[in-house]
């Protein structure tokens, strides 16, 4: 098993801890100058952010990446994986980072936390950047309207909500299923690149952290059981309302996990100010895949805000 603090990974940037909603938070951070918050999703760990660390504090930006509760060297109580409690996380880090507001860049799971931050915690939130993910109730809708499109490409979701057996999946033969979700999920460019294989493996070393697999596994319970319950339903009224910040929503066309009609459907919920940039030939890893185009596509729209 390996330890938390492996996933400290060298680099420019300067690894500390930061206390934020009653638990202690791992973050990457480099550069001065307007606060730009960095979430990961599933299966990954702050470093997938690597890129746009260097490019935004190159551009004059305070890149903050973050491993979020339950994952890489972050710590893992055993509640708080629903999206207000998450939501939360995100507000107190801000905070606790010395800001008043900040931009929030999310990727599959970042990205829900990052609409639901700005919805939840207007005040906190300048603007917010949707890598791979729609709005949640974007994506609620696509599973009820698509279930042949989102619903299918959805699917591994339904085994998630199973008792115990989905962390030991993930975990068994070093982390194996990590390597076969990024793999399908991810554009045939990607796949074959030289760095893909560095990626995977520390993917798959960093999901074998005692109680990460159970930890990320929780944030999809979460959200599948309380489509059964009334927090279920408050939660969905509280997001309701349109995002008053401007939003960019960039997406891959070959993303298999995401599809680009259900991303599109965030129009619903965004404000005047939403853009929609979909990447050809890229994946689900959007920021990973194609990092130059990300980067490029980020200091742009921060820029302007």
């Amino acid at each position: 098993m390996p330890d938390p603090s492996t996933v400290r990974i060298a680099g420019p940037w300067t690894h500390r801890d930061v206390s934020a909603n009653g638990i202690r938070l791992h973050v990457a951070e480099l550069g001065s100058g307007p606060l730009v918050l960095l979430l990961h999703g599933f299966p990954e760990f702050w470093w997938s952010w690597r890129h746009q660390l260097t490019g935004l504090a190159d551009a004059g930006f305070r890149a903050v990446a973050v491993d979020l509760r339950g994952y890489g060297d972050s710590d893992k109580p055993p509640r708080g994986y629903d999206s207000w409690t998450l939501a939360g996380d995100v507000a107190g880090l801000i905070r606790a980072l010395g800001e008043r507001s900040a931009s929030i860049v999310g990727h599959g799971w970042g990205a829900t936390l990052a609409w639901t931050a700005a919805t939840l915690h207007p005040r906190l939130v300048r603007s917010i950047v949707a890598v791979g993910a729609p709005h949640p109730l974007a994506m609620r809708r696509a599973l009820l309207r698509d279930p042949r499109g989102q619903g299918a490409a959805s699917r591994y979701m339904l085994g998630f909500q199973l008792p115990r057996l989905p962390e030991r999946r993930l975990r068994v033969d070093g982390a194996a299923r990590v390597e076969r979700l990024m793999r399908y999920w991810s554009g045939p460019k990607w796949t074959v690149a030289p760095e893909f294989d560095e990626v995977v493996r520390r993917n798959r070393q960093a999901m074998l952290i005692p109680g990460v697999a159970h930890c990320a596994v929780e944030y999809y319970r979460w959200a599948g059981r309380s489509q059964l319950r009334s927090e279920g339903r408050r939660f969905a009224a509280a997001l309701g309302h349109r995002v008053t910040v401007p939003a960019l929503q960039l997406h891959g066309d070959a993303d298999s996990c995401v599809l680009a009609r259900t991303a599109r459907g965030s129009a619903a919920w965004a404000g005047p100010r939403f853009q929609y940039h979909l990447l050809p030939d890229v994946g689900h890893f959007v920021h990973q895949e194609a990092p130059l185009a990300t980067t490029r596509a980020l200091v742009n729209f921060l820029a302007d805000q």
